[in-house]
This record gives structure tokens, sequence and C-alpha cells, in this order.
């Protein structure tokens, strides 16, 4: 496989360069140096491990038996339903991004936020519902575009369709991932604020900080740190999810 194949290979896959060195485990800086050309004699090594991680075995005749392969931005939701149960994607726009598997960390995170959440919904009472990933998000209320977020709450009971949310969330939050970080700090930022999600957090767990979007209101972002209590705007603040007691609950997480 020739460089500009890898290019094609990885495209169609939907692969960023952090979720190619993830599966060859060839190093980032050099997955973007090859991508990109740069590079002009690669390793032989560095080659087969990056052609082995684009052709998973069994990857190209079961895509071909089970959906079109087709130009990256001309996916469907019937594309997206039609992959392997074992392969978890994101569809944005017609392009598919692979998901690594959360580490401890970004799982407990989310759970956390979501048992807060959900003891508020249950004390409190309302139309609104907090879920956990994967739940699948048909957030554009079209066929192009399905995210999983790691925490979302929606308020709107209409919006529950065919075991999917069939358009915007009130509330979003994503845990910050190597591979995911570029993409939900502005790609997702950017159709989040486009679809109407009133509000949008982006958690950190190296920095330990949160960075809190108030878009119904266009507002500043606020940045907190995992050492208080944040408010959850779109329930007035009644809401707060207590970080000192997240952080006390799995804060061995970071020593494993």
């Amino acid at each position: 496989m020739t460089i500009e194949e890898m290019k094609r290979r990885k495209q169609e896959l939907g692969y960023s360069n952090a979720r190619l060195s993830e599966l060859s485990g060839v190093p980032l800086g050099t997955v973007q140096k090859v991508m990109s050309g740069s590079t002009s004699l690669p390793r032989e090594e560095t080659l087969r491990k990056l052609e082995k991680a684009l052709h998973k075995p069994g990857m190209v005749a079961e895509r071909a038996e089970e959906y079109q392969v087709k130009k990256p931005g001309d996916y469907t939701l019937e594309d997206y339903l039609a992959l392997p149960e074992e392969r978890r994607v994101e569809m944005i726009d017609g392009v598919f991004y692979d998901m690594a598997a959360p580490t401890t960390v970004h799982q407990a995170i989310g759970g956390f936020m979501h048992k807060q959440l959900l003891d508020f919904v249950m004390e409190q009472g309302g139309e609104c519902m907090p879920f956990m990933s994967p739940v699948d998000v048909q957030l554009d209320c079209d066929k192009k575009t399905v995210v999983q977020p790691d925490v979302l709450i929606v308020c709107d009971r209409a919006k529950f369709r065919n075991g999917r949310v069939f358009g915007a969330p009130d509330f979003l939050a994503e845990v910050l991932s190597p591979s995911t970080r570029k993409k939900d700090m502005s790609l997702k930022l950017y159709k989040y604020m486009n679809a109407g999600v009133r509000e949008y957090w982006i958690i950190d767990p190296d920095k330990k900080a949160v960075i809190v979007y108030d878009l119904e209101h266009e507002a500043i972002p606020a940045v907190y740190g995992f050492d208080t209590e944040i408010p959850v705007l779109v329930w007035d603040g009644k809401c707060r999810i207590s970080f000192p007691l997240m952080m006390k609950t799995i804060g061995f997480l970071y020593e494993t």
C-alpha cells in the first residue's frame, strides 16, 4: 500500500491521525509527518504498522458486505446503522469518526455526572431526562450527523424516537481524550452551537478543568477547576455538580 493509498484509506475510514496512532502504535508525530508528506522516506517498519492498522482482518470484506463504500461526506444514517456493532463511531456531516474505548477516568467522570443529574431529576421531577454515552443523537434532524455525547440532558420528550434522540439536547458534556480533543473543542462546539444546544461542557481530565459554554445566551465561556461545584445553567443553577466530591470518589484512578 502506497502512502497515497494509506491517505485515501484513512479518510475512507474516518480515522484521525490520533486514532491511527493508537491503532498502529506509531507515535502521533510520525503519523502526522507521514500523512502530510513532510517525511519523504518513512521507515519500512513504520509503513508496515500503518498498513496493518488500515487493513484490519476482514474489514474490507465486512464493509463491502454490509454497506456501500462511499466518499467521506456521502455517508448517511443507513450506512451508520449498517456498521458492525463492535465498531463505535460518530458521523458528522456524512463523515465517520472512530471513537476509542474510554479510559477508566473518562468513564468515571461521565458516570458521576450522570448520577448527580439523575438524582436531581428524581428529587425535583419534571420532563427532563439525563443520559450517558452511548446514546445516538441525530443532532441536525437529518441523516448525515449522529453523535454520541458523553453526558446529555433532553427536556423535550418528543425528541425520543426509535431509540435515539432526534434533534438537539438541552445540555451536553464531553470528556476530552487524546483522540477526540480537537473534534470536541472545535467541530462539535460548532455543530452543537448551530443545532440549538443550550449548554455545552468540555471537561479536561488531564488539566482538571471544565469549560462551560452558555450557548443559549451567547455568553463568554466560563472556566472552572475540579475544586468547585459547577452550576447547571439549563436548570438555573439549582443543580450543581460537585467536582470535589467527584475527585474524592474517583481520585484514586489518577494514581493507577
